[in-house]
């Protein structure tokens, strides 16, 4: 079975071809500057065979028949003709408290997740594009919407709930939702797989440009350090992250700044980047870092503590843990950062080999506890791709 995962941005779209028969990635690439002088379509084939082509791509339907046209290309293609996909998955952001469980896309779920757009402006729009280009040139293909937010609508009441007048979240949907959940939910069942435990309580802690932390109990979510937005949690590439909401309107006041200034500032300007003054990317801090940058080792340093403060947290929500799992690029690939979020962590059962952390290969799922940890301490890429694909297949086979 084959199918085609989607996830489209404002003007990009990136894609995978992906055979569910052998869970094997046979063709991915990306669709860049749609509907902007300059588009560009990229592809990789499995076989090795790499394409770029400048193009116009005046939409995500002229974006999405060009991914088509490359799949199918005589030379370099990986398919005879675009009847071999057999369903399409998309990546959406937000379905609200509506739409959570994976579910094929018809014209109401089309308007459930047009509802959503206040609670996900930036992406919700960006989805329905993709969604929608696909739908006009792949008439009658299976289409499946992945929610972003699906982890999180395991939560407890109590968990969600900000401590607002009720009529927020009544009237308006206030409520902790949470993200990066494909990504959670994926490695999280990688672990109950390698504890052998279906009801292991796990943490899962997504560290990249923009990172989360999330426990659960029997593979279901008990918490996670997003909320309402992405903005919430740990501090990120540009993301503030956790802070007295109260500094809002002092900062609107102080520098003059507007809803859409300091929306600006707190998503695009602030995380390790506002703090180092250097970078979002984490390998760019080390180097300064290395080299006698004081406010770089303070972003790396400020980054690590409030990982290890989730962590420590949310053994307390689950009442132990049973494992602690590193994900995407930073989690997956910077060996210091896992070091010094692990460091002083004895006292839960954790016990790490420091020296297999600092060389295990990059790339692979790997344990780097030693065996006689009560805690597990796993690296598992992830694979949210994977993830969509799966969940299509299984909906779409029904």
């Amino acid at each position: 079975m084959k199918i085609l995962v989607i996830n489209a941005g404002s003007s990009s779209l990136k894609y995978q071809l992906i055979d569910l028969d052998h869970s094997s990635v046979i063709a991915k690439g990306i669709c860049e500057r749609i509907g902007i002088p300059g588009s560009m379509i990229s592809y990789k084939s499995a076989k090795g065979d790499k394409y770029e082509k400048q193009q116009d791509m005046k939409n995500h339907e002229d974006a999405i028949a060009m991914v088509l046209e490359v799949l199918a290309d005589p030379e370099i293609g990986v398919i005879k003709n675009m009847s071999e996909i057999d369903a399409v998955g998309h990546r959406v952001l937000h379905g609200g408290e509506k739409l959570y469980d994976p579910i094929l896309i018809d014209d109401e779920v089309l308007k459930a997740i047009e509802d959503c757009i206040p609670l996900g402006p930036l992406h919700n729009p960006a989805n329905l594009m993709g969604i929608r280009g696909c739908m006009a040139v792949m008439p009658g293909v299976p289409m499946v919407a992945v929610f972003d937010t699906g982890w999180g609508m395991a939560m407890e009441k109590s968990h969600y709930m900000y401590a607002l007048p009720y009529e927020a979240y009544e009237n308006y949907k206030v409520r902790r939702y949470g993200f990066h959940g494909t990504s959670h939910r994926y490695v999280t069942g990688r672990a109950l797989e390698l504890l052998g435990n279906p009801n292991a309580k796990v943490i899962t802690c997504h560290l990249g440009n923009g990172s989360s932390v999330s426990c659960s109990k029997a593979g279901k979510c008990v918490d996670t350090s997003m909320g309402l937005t992405p903005l919430e949690g740990l501090p990120m590439g540009t993301r503030c992250g956790d802070m007295d909401p109260a500094i809002v309107t002092y900062l609107m006041e102080r520098l003059n700044l507007d809803k859409k200034g300091i929306d600006n500032y707190l998503n695009k300007k602030s995380g390790v980047l506002g703090i180092s003054g250097v970078s979002s990317d984490f390998r760019d801090l080390e180097e300064a870092a290395n080299n006698g940058n004081e406010r770089a080792q303070l972003a790396l340093d400020t980054f690590c503590y409030k990982v290890k403060k989730y962590i420590g947290a949310y053994a307390a929500a689950l009442g132990g843990v049973d494992a602690i799992v590193f994900t995407a690029g930073v989690g997956e690939n910077d060996r210091g950062v896992r070091e010094k979020v692990l460091s002083g962590l004895e006292y839960l059962g954790v016990d790490v080999d420091f020296d297999f952390n600092n060389s295990c290969p990059r790339g692979e799922e790997v344990e780097i506890s030693k065996p006689t940890s009560r805690v597990k301490v796993f690296v598992i890429p992830t694979d949210e791709e994977m993830m969509i694909a799966r969940d299509t297949a299984a909906l779409t086979a029904k």
